[in-house]
């Protein structure tokens, strides 16, 4: 594709893939669009062994990272041990985590250790953190670098411009947007709330052109994401003023995905419908696959979500455990097992390698674009 941004990133086609997982990001890079390492659970040394890897299996190809540096969240800035922090976590969240494992015939194991190994989340999302993983992106030929939660800091948007890396932001509104272009960010990647994980409450079809119209002059282009699972919805996207699409839940059925193989089947086989948006997983609305687990959080006896990070210190080592057990063909786990996903979820409904997605994408892209064309010739 001929495009501005295809020409600066140098990329074929602009699919972004959003993945945690190296292999998915080196075949979509390898496949002409560009994947997008989701690095923020990582330390800046598996940061490093990860990209490493990347690196040696994309031929100098272009590709991203994507990190969390949110503006908020409990107990930022402030020199609290470990200890105090796992401490703020109400013995009531607890017990109910450990109740709803028990209701599923789920002992639960090793809890207080994984709390404390969630711990690193903390200290990636500081100051100090953020620098040294940011140290470790830069150090490496990445072509784009996101911040998936407000602002980017200073000095992602500083060295970005002196290393010619392009900066990326996601937003959920048109105003956040515009203080994301004042900011010096490059890219703005426009999340719907159809989106998995974080996301915010208005639609795609919506936020997509209120964005590209809150920022037009500024020459920032838009990237579409929430929802998006076929290369029609991203030529729809395009039409309405976006320069590509950003997708996270369509790479999760692939043979590469690191996805449980139990929470893979269950998307293959889930409606759009099959998702809830809830702040029960991190503190902060994310969007994920219903199963008996969310359904727990959303009754009326669920305690109230903690913020940021402590209800990850209560919903991630469960979910662990959950995984492990459901991929031993517990059966209580696997009813309880879920995955961040999207509503397009509803469109994933045959596994396939993330190259063939790609591909899949570019020949829906191409009818989508011809069926526009005809409707102008007739």
């Amino acid at each position: 594709m001929n495009s501005d941004l295809c020409k600066r990133l140098g990329i074929e086609f602009p699919l972004f893939a959003f993945s945690h997982c190296r292999d998915v990001v080196a075949a979509v890079t390898n496949a002409g669009g560009m994947g997008i390492f989701g690095a923020a659970m990582m330390s800046p040394e598996e940061l490093e062994e990860e990209l490493a890897w990347i690196d040696a299996h994309v031929d100098g190809r272009p590709y991203g990272v994507d990190l969390i540096v949110p503006n908020k969240f409990e107990a930022k800035g402030e020199d609290i041990p470990d200890a105090a922090i796992l401490a703020m976590v109400p013995e009531g969240h607890k017990e109910f985590a450990d109740g709803v494992m028990q209701a599923h015939g789920m002992g639960p194991g090793e809890l207080e250790a994984k709390r404390a190994e969630q711990l690193v989340f903390r200290e990636n999302i500081s100051a100090e953190g953020a620098a040294r993983s940011l140290d470790v992106a830069f150090a490496h030929p990445i072509a784009l670098i996101a911040n998936a939660l407000g602002l980017p800091p200073q000095d992602m948007l500083d060295r970005g411009k002196a290393q010619g890396v392009a900066v990326g932001a996601l937003v959920g509104t048109a105003e956040h947007a515009r203080a994301q272009v004042a900011a010096g960010v490059d890219v703005i990647i426009a999340a719907g709330g159809e989106a998995g994980g974080h996301t915010g409450e208005i639609s795609t079809m919506v936020l997509v052109p209120e964005v590209v119209q809150a920022i037009a002059g500024s020459n920032v282009p838009v990237l579409a994401a929430g929802g998006i699972a076929t290369g029609s919805q991203m030529a729809a996207a395009m039409a309405m003023g976006a320069a590509g699409a950003w997708c996270g839940s369509v790479w999760l059925t692939t043979a590469e995905a690191e996805t449980n193989p139990v929470v893979k089947e269950k998307m293959l086989a889930a409606s759009s419908r099959d998702t809830v948006r809830s702040r029960s997983r991190t503190g902060k609305p994310s969007r994920q696959l219903v199963s008996a687990w969310t359904e727990a959080w959303e009754g009326k006896d669920a305690p109230k979500p903690l913020p940021m990070p402590l209800q990850t210190l209560v919903s991630e080592p469960a979910l662990h455990r959950i995984d492990q057990m459901s991929q031993k063909g517990h059966e209580g786990a696997q009813d309880l097992a879920t995955y961040w996903v999207g509503q397009g979820v509803g469109l994933m409904n045959q596994a396939m390698s993330a190259g063939g997605v790609v591909q899949e994408f570019k020949e829906d892209f191409l009818t989508a674009y011809e069926r526009l064309q005809q409707a102008l010739e007739g």
